[in-house]
């Protein structure tokens, strides 16, 4: 991508990366530079810009970050409830169960495409998430009145298809706010939030499961009950919190949005709210564009690796711990996660890279798979446990950021393609529900995974071998190599503002 980039994230560990992508963006003044921005200095927009980075990081980071906790806590607690009966109270089989986690999935995502296509043609994104947000706390809440496996599997089934508006979406309201040498590290905020709403979900559960017998309801009633019950009040709350979109944001002065706009449009040519771009048109070019492909097939191996969070509390629950033990021991491999979170999306914001990251992601989680499998070591165990989510999880962080950077124009098929990735991609959480079984060792669980990592190495060498050709081919200066790249999925205007694949 071009280096010319009034990014700044207000924080002194990018500096020297952010401040020569301002320089660069000022240096662009011309005829599409805002007019309110035309007659400020370079160190005036440097100043503006860096308080705009701020002034969005302390609203729309910790308001997105606590209800992706939420949205995890809620998915999550079927696993917590297994712990303490509603296998017995519900008269289901490990294989119902196994059906009860994924036909989330099911609902899950197909509804994330079509989501997406909205949001992209609504005045309050932050709005409609939480809209959702209410609605599927007061779905999970009422799952404590199910008293059939049915009746479970609809209740998981509809909340699947309300949390689809969530992730997918945040992850595309966060691409229209911040630039790339910023992305990365807000991204590492969803997924460490991610892993607090494991850890937290794991402590929370085990508080509450405490709760069993009192006024006639069984613990894993009251687990529902309470996480729903909050959910709902805090999705609400936060409704009135999050922003609109940069080019109609309230909370920002017009200059402010101006700049907000710009920043976004100087590097690849196009911003929410200033392109025309026909939704369904964006949506085919998703579809046709190649790497989409092999990103797709990244995420569905990646997601295979990580589906490991749908079964944590069994994993652990197999050291031979009693159930409250075992779900606080959950928590410290997510709390792990989180640190590592944020150390990979610094390094790769801050060195422009994610393909050596992903690999290396992709070598721990293949050596930690083996140990479960070869040994019932507790301590040998218990340390691949404290590995997996961040090595399985990471190279997720990555590929979105790949996503959006890769495949920034129009915003349109931004959105489908984050939707198309995360929706076809997490279609492994299905087929991989039906792997954990024979604990300790698990062999059909960790023995896939370990062929998931192999191919995802190579699936990810060979996208970036396609990206490396399109970039050679942009530097050739001949046109009839450029138009290939344009047919591939760059627009002339990305053509003209020098844009590059980066980070492989």
């Amino acid at each position: 991508m071009s280096s010319r980039n009034p990014s700044a994230t207000g924080g002194p560990e990018d500096k020297d990366v952010s401040e020569k992508a301002q320089v660069d963006c000022v240096s662009m003044a011309g005829g599409r530079e805002p007019e309110s921005l035309r007659n400020l200095s370079e160190d005036e927009i440097k100043l503006m810009n860096g308080k705009l980075v701020r002034k969005i990081d302390l609203v729309i980071l910790p308001t997105i970050a606590i209800l992706y906790i939420l949205n995890y806590v809620d998915r999550q607690n079927l696993s917590a409830a297994k712990l303490q009966g509603i296998m017995e109270d519900l008269h289901m089989s490990t294989q119902q169960f196994a059906t009860a986690i994924s036909i989330l999935f099911v609902g899950y995502l197909p509804f994330q495409i079509p989501s997406n296509l909205i949001i992209t043609r609504i005045p309050r994104p932050g709005m409609y998430i939480c809209l959702a947000v209410v609605i599927w706390g007061a779905i999970s809440a009422a799952t404590a009145a199910v008293k059939t496996y049915g009746q479970l599997l609809a209740v998981r089934a509809i909340l699947g298809m309300v949390e689809a508006v969530f992730f997918p979406g945040a992850i595309y309201y966060l691409s229209a706010w911040y630039t790339k040498q910023e992305l990365g590290k807000r991204l590492a905020g969803l997924y460490i939030a991610q892993q607090v709403g494991n850890a937290f979900g794991g402590l929370l559960a085990a508080a509450i499961l405490q709760l069993d017998g009192a006024h006639g309801i069984r613990g894993w009633e009251w687990l529902f009950i309470i996480e729903g019950s909050a959910t709902v009040g805090i999705g609400a709350i936060c409704a009135c919190l999050m922003p609109e979109f940069p080019h109609n944001s309230r909370m920002l002065s017009p200059v402010e949005r101006d700049l907000a706009v710009w920043r976004i449009e100087s590097e690849s040519g196009a911003a929410e709210g200033t392109e025309k771009e026909s939704t369904f048109k964006g949506f085919f070019a998703a579809l046709s564009d190649p790497k989409l492909l092999l990103l797709i097939f990244c995420n569905m191996l990646s997601q295979g690796q990580g589906s490991i969070a749908n079964f944590f509390p069994s994993l652990v629950a197999s050291l031979g711990y009693n159930h409250t033990l075992s779900l606080l021991l959950t928590a410290p491999p997510y709390i792990l996660a989180g640190f590592v979170y944020y150390g990979i999306s610094f390094y790769s914001d801050r060195k422009n890279t994610v393909y050596p990251i992903i690999l290396v992601c992709i070598s721990i989680a293949s050596a930690m798979y083996i140990i479960p499998m070869s040994t019932t070591s507790i301590g040998a165990r218990y340390f691949a446990m404290m590995v997996l989510p961040f090595s399985s999880v990471g190279p997720q962080i990555l590929l979105f950021k790949t996503i959006n950077l890769h495949l920034a124009r129009p915003v349109s098929k931004r959105a489908a393609a984050s939707a198309l990735v995360n929706a076809i991609g997490g279609t492994s959480n299905i087929w991989a529900s039906y792997l954990y079984y024979a604990p300790p060792h698990y062999y059909a669980a960790f023995g896939t995974l370990l062929a998931c990592a192999f191919l995802f190495a190579a699936t990810i060498s060979v996208y970036r071998w396609l990206v490396l050709r399109e970039n050679k081919r942009l530097d050739s200066g001949d046109p009839d190599q450029i138009t290939k790249v344009v047919k591939g999925g760059v627009t002339a205007e990305m053509v003209e503002l020098n844009w590059r694949y980066e980070m492989y």
